[in-house]
């Protein structure tokens, strides 16, 4: 919210087999068979490993789609294969042929009706089509890891737990590798009146309550092309009025955006429907509110807010206009409190500066630091827990020292009225030239 993996092998047929090396260890010898007792290392061959015939044929079968002009489709995953829980079969092996599926396309309506159609405009969508299926990789990452995340979040259970289980639950699935496949940003967790941001750092004791309402909000990536999604869990049927309030806002927000669409006129449209709902807790009626300084926004490479806001109120000065093929994070926050948030608490969350001024860097631990978050997340943004995890645990100084001369900044927990509940959704939309994919939707959302 606003406050390179190699590309899938979709036109080569050819690669239907690969090297792996056997997994013969050390042996010894017996003295007996003229070695003097002397232990030997027995050479380890690579021996040719050959692809299942339904592989070869589903990469044959997109590379000649792909040679036709036409955009090719996800064929449904080997029979057989399902997902182990915890998660642990990437989302490759379910895909052999590279090509991941599309999320829910809805056709562009009014002015922008003709484009579903368009020749013209169909045969632009076909130069975008790696990046296209690089972050529908992303999102069918995205929708198997919240699948598992959603069968273990129960009361009782730690925040650090969960989010350590949901973070390498992604890294399996998505097989991060650096900055070319990985976690786009810290998994945030945050409970009742925070609305945002909050992360648990290295011993956090946080437990999960049953009259909590929690925002479970990650993202994935392939090659910066970033899914960010979120959803919202309650245990006491008494908060369902507020989920399913922001819930609404956000899939109203959706069916709004749109090419040539202005911002503003989204964010009326949101605060309209949420602000129409009301809970009663506890024998007192709230009005849902729209909190009015969160808002949507684009998304470009390595980028998770790349300029534009989507706001959830009307009123606003976006006047901007979306324009085809941006990416847009399209969420929502309701609240019962005043529907406005500051920052609060432990900070958890710090991203390097985009395009950040020169600074020198005086301090040895400092630059060493800066070293390590320029190499393993660039951009994108880190949890304090993550320095630590990479033994880069005695950072606190070196990390203000970095956001004093800012180079980094810091993205503190954003938190409501103490007392006061607050709900998100959100979902990462794409607006192709032919219609427009909602990326990270999925039968639970």
């Amino acid at each position: 919210m606003t406050i390179t993996e190699e590309k899938p092998a979709v036109v080569d047929p050819k690669v239907v087999e690969e090297e792996e090396e056997s997994s013969d260890d050390e042996k010894a010898v017996n003295p007996e068979n003229g070695t003097n007792g002397e232990a030997e290392k027995k050479k380890k061959k690579k021996k040719k490993k050959k692809k299942s015939k339904s592989s070869v044929e589903a990469v044959a079968a997109a590379a000649a789609t792909l040679a036709s002009g036409e955009i090719p489709k996800a064929a449904p995953p080997p029979a057989g294969l399902v997902q182990t829980t915890p998660p642990t079969v990437p989302v490759t092996r379910f895909y052999p042929s590279g090509i991941f599926p599309a999320g829910e396309e809805c056709e562009y309506k009014n002015d922008n009706s003709y484009r579903t159609t368009s020749a013209e405009v169909r045969e632009q969508e076909k130069i975008r089509f790696d990046t296209v299926n690089e972050v529908r990789r992303a999102a069918e990452v995205h929708r198997q890891v919240r699948k598992y995340v959603q069968g273990i979040v129960k009361p009782g259970i730690s925040l650090l737990s969960l989010v350590e289980s949901l973070e390498t639950a992604s890294k399996t699935l998505i097989e991060a590798n650096g900055l070319k496949a990985g976690i786009a940003f810290p998994t945030g967790v945050s409970i009742n009146h925070i609305a945002a941001h909050y992360s648990p750092n290295t011993g956090d004791k946080t437990v999960l309550k049953y009259d909590d309402v929690l925002k479970i909000d990650f993202g994935t990536h392939v090659n910066g092309h970033i899914i960010d999604c979120a959803f919202t869990v309650n245990f006491n049927p008494k908060f369902d009025p507020l989920r399913l309030a922001v819930k609404e806002a956000t899939n109203t927000g959706i069916r709004e955006a749109g090419i040539d669409v202005r911002l503003c006129d989204i964010g009326a449209a949101i605060q309209e429907v949420m602000e129409s709902q009301e809970i009663e807790l506890d024998g007192k009626v709230y009005p849902i509110k729209s909190v009015r300084n969160l808002n949507g926004h684009s998304i470009g490479p390595y980028v998770i807010h790349a300029g534009k806001t989507v706001p959830i109120v009307k009123g606003t000065s976006e006047s901007f206009k979306m324009e085809e093929n941006e990416f847009y994070a399209i969420e929502t926050f309701g609240s019962t409190g005043k529907g406005l948030v500051y920052e609060d608490l432990e900070c958890s969350h710090y991203m390097k500066v985009n395009n950040a001024p020169h600074a020198t860097i005086r301090l040895a631990r400092s630059k060493q630091l800066f070293h390590h978050i320029s190499k393993n997340y660039d951009t994108l943004c880190f949890a304090r827990r993550w320095l630590d995890q990479s033994g880069e645990d005695k950072h606190i100084l070196a990390l203000k020292n970095l956001c004093d001369l800012g180079l980094v900044d810091a993205y503190p927990p954003l938190v409501d009225t103490k007392g006061s509940y607050v709900a998100q959704y959100e979902h990462t939309i794409l607006l192709r030239p032919t219609c427009k994919e909602v990326l990270s939707r999925g039968s639970d959302y």
